[in-house]
């Protein structure tokens, strides 16, 4: 095992000048190892659990479900099934309304607190690449980082020898979270069998854990854990959010770039979270699927943050009250970090499976600044990780000149907020980047129909 400690000012590439911003980390439970709540009384699992297409539902109101059971199919390529977190009776298949407006489907189970385990959980025998991705696409596994990407298809490669270095996302950049952290201090057995997995399934020759240097406990025990595997790099990176952006990790841990449009293995590399990675692991072993999660909870407002292992399913409402509910009522209540997560519309949302922290704050830090003219500082541009350039996008947005943010390369903005971070006129940039990116893909869907229009014409 090599430790690598990558210091502040070594970037030379131009692309990413002065990447990141330095933002305050408030890793208040790193060290509370996580507990585990008790059953909640009602779940409720969504479909959309994941990116890609809902899962479909292949159980009955009435039903009797039981822990680890599957509830639901994938309903498509990319897409996950969905596992059973508990033993109870499925009372109704609804929707519940999210954050951006849009009803998702969702199964509504009443627990009976017994969590007895369904006969479908076997260990898993795993012997050739072709069962191991099997097995993490019936696992129902996700990336666990927040992005809830399917993770079988990033294993389903039709060329292994593509496969130059496999990056463990350990950054866990965003303020507050610390789920990722406590996977590396309780779970290094199961990230020592994953990374074992790796090897042998994929023929990994390089493995690099990419981890924040905040995170001396962690570094320690990885470094201890994996001393004896030459194959297996430790970089301790500088903690400048956004570390954990795909491709910002890839290139500070490889020195690759991901270009426009391509993907990791593109450049040789497959990147993974490091807890999704522990999961892999346990799922083989013990046949239990995808169905708790470690959640950080935290914010001015929770009476005792802490780390908890959460059924997936259960609502927010009583993972706050496990933790002895607020000190005073929340003004915003969040899914994820504040720099990416994502504002509540109320506490009966369910945990699922991208969620890794709920956070409560109350008005004065959840209060957004009101934002004043542009002073053409330029700090937005050499603080982007991509050396984007938002007002340009702005502007091209604002005089609906969808044809520039093509030039301006408006789709590898990865909303990670650093522009509006570091923005001392406080202006919605990221907000802005959003809508620049969602009128490209109106405006590119609407030139090809064009142009398939006029080849119909032509034929």
């Amino acid at each position: 095992m090599n430790i690598i400690k990558i210091k502040k000012g070594v970037l030379s590439m131009p692309l990413f000048k002065l990447p990141g911003a330095h933002v305050p980390h408030h890793k208040n439970t790193a060290s509370k190892q996580a507990v585990k709540m008790p059953v909640p009384k009602e779940i409720i699992m969504q479909m959309n659990m994941h990116i890609g297409a809902f899962a479909q539902p292949i159980v009955n109101v009435g039903d009797h479900v039981l822990v680890g059971q599957k509830i639901a199919q994938a309903g498509g390529y990319i897409s996950a099934p969905v596992h059973c977190s508990v033993s109870g009776v499925v009372k109704k298949i609804d929707t519940v309304l999210e954050s951006d407006g849009t009803h998702v489907p969702a199964i509504f189970i009443e627990t009976d607190g017994m969590q007895e385990i369904s006969d479908e959980v076997q260990p898993i025998k795993v012997d050739s690449y072709e069962d191991f991705v099997e097995a993490i696409k019936n696992s129902g596994i996700v990336g666990l980082g927040g992005a809830g990407f399917p993770t079988y298809v990033k294993f389903a490669i039709k060329d292994l020898s593509q496969v130059e270095a496999v990056v463990i996302n350990a950054a866990e950049c965003e303020p507050y979270i610390t789920s990722d952290t406590r996977t590396m201090i309780d779970h290094l057995f199961e990230l020592e069998e994953g990374v074992k997995l790796l090897e042998k399934f994929l023929g990994a020759k390089r493995i690099i854990f990419g981890i924040e240097n905040n995170k001396k406990e962690a570094i320690d025990a990885l470094s201890k854990t994996f001393k004896d595997d030459q194959k297996v790099e430790i970089k301790v990176l500088p903690a400048l959010y956004p570390q954990g952006g795909e491709k910002v990790l890839i290139y500070n841990t490889t020195k690759r770039i991901v270009p426009e449009g391509k993907l990791p293995l593109d450049v040789g590399v497959v990147i993974i979270n490091v807890t999704t990675l522990a999961w892999i692991a346990r799922y083989i072993k013990t046949g239990m699927p995808l169905v708790e999660k470690v959640v950080t909870v935290d914010g001015s407002c929770v009476a005792n943050p802490q780390n908890v292992i959460v059924p997936i399913g259960t609502k927010i409402k009583d993972v706050f009250d496990f933790c002895g509910g607020f000190k005073e009522m929340p003004y915003k209540v969040m899914y994820g970090g504040p720099m990416m997560g994502v504002a509540l519309p109320n506490l009966d949302l369910p945990i699922t499976k991208r969620t890794n922290a709920i956070l409560a704050f109350n008005q004065k830090e959840a209060t957004v600044p009101e934002p004043s003219n542009c002073i053409n500082c330029g700090r937005c541009i050499n603080h982007c990780p991509l050396h984007l350039d938002p007002p340009a996008f702005a502007k091209a947005l604002d005089l609906n000149r969808p044809e520039e943010l093509v030039k301006l390369k408006v789709n590898l903005c990865m909303e990670c907020g650093v522009c509006s971070f570091v923005c001392p006129a406080k202006r919605p940039l990221v907000q802005k980047n959003r809508l620049a990116k969602a009128t490209l893909k109106k405006y590119l869907a609407e030139q090809k129909k064009k142009e398939e229009g006029k080849q119909n014409e032509n034929k």
